[in-house]
């Protein structure tokens, strides 16, 4: 049996932390932690939208992402100084702003925008994973908000997301890929789920050899057993 750097079993998570209203300004705010993996999420909600769909009576989400310089081993310099966002960075964000679209009815949201920032502190793998699972948490306390300050009539929630990596790593499927797994393993993936089962989105890379089918199902076995965990663990940060 091969053993995990952090002693974890394949299927165990790194332990997990949602704590909301971390700062004090943005609608909604969370600090999520998994393992040494830290990412301040922050939902700012916007009486308007973008031009492209002034007067459809319907609203918007987007996300915005970003490490901090000394958030890994060595500096970083900031992606504002050099004057343009990574490739990277565009991806991440892109996928975060996708995920959380799918939690929210646009309809129902009207003609606001909810602009999400996950800026991470401290990364050790899996930051977008992290990012879109604490995310979730902020962009609903966001919508509570709009709802106790009558911006909106109904719940414009339609679902809840969360995300998890998986992989393959020294030929065994694992779950929550930590830095010293990530950075060498076989295979990465991470996964976008809602709380009704349904995947939203499923990127997977094989970095040496070709995953199988059976591995492919067993990661995707093992990430929807993490974002079962997950969704239990927003929901009890959410009743707090």
């Amino acid at each position: 049996m091969v053993s995990r750097p952090s002693g974890r079993a394949s299927d165990a998570m790194r332990e997990v932390k949602i704590t909301r209203n971390y700062t004090c300004h943005a609608e909604g705010s969370v600090l999520v932690e998994f393992g040494n993996t830290k990412v301040i999420c922050t939902a700012s909600v916007d009486a308007s939208v973008p031009r492209f769909l002034r007067g459809k009576n319907q609203g918007w989400v987007t996300a915005e992402y970003g490490m901090l310089p000394r958030s890994t081993g060595s500096r970083m310099g900031r992606e504002a100084a050099r004057g343009k966002q990574s490739g990277r960075t565009q991806e991440i964000q892109r996928l975060i702003g996708r995920s959380l679209r799918a939690a929210v009815d646009m309809q129902a949201l009207g003609e606001h925008t909810i602009q999400i920032d996950c800026d991470v502190i401290q990364a050790d793998g899996g930051t977008r994973t992290a990012s879109i699972t604490g995310a979730c948490v902020a962009l609903v306390d966001a919508i509570r908000w709009m709802q106790r300050e009558k911006m909106i009539k109904g719940d414009p929630l339609k679902q809840m997301i969360s995300s998890i990596s998986v992989g393959v790593y020294k030929g065994m499927p694992v779950l929550d890929l930590d830095y010293p797994e990530d950075s060498t393993a076989e295979t990465d993936m991470n996964v976008v789920m809602t709380d009704q089962g349904g995947f939203i989105e499923v990127q997977g890379t094989a970095e040496g050899a070709p995953y199988t089918q059976e591995e492919l199902l067993a990661m995707l076995e093992l990430a929807k057993k993490g974002c079962t965990e997950l969704f239990e663990m927003q929901q009890q940060a959410l009743a707090e």
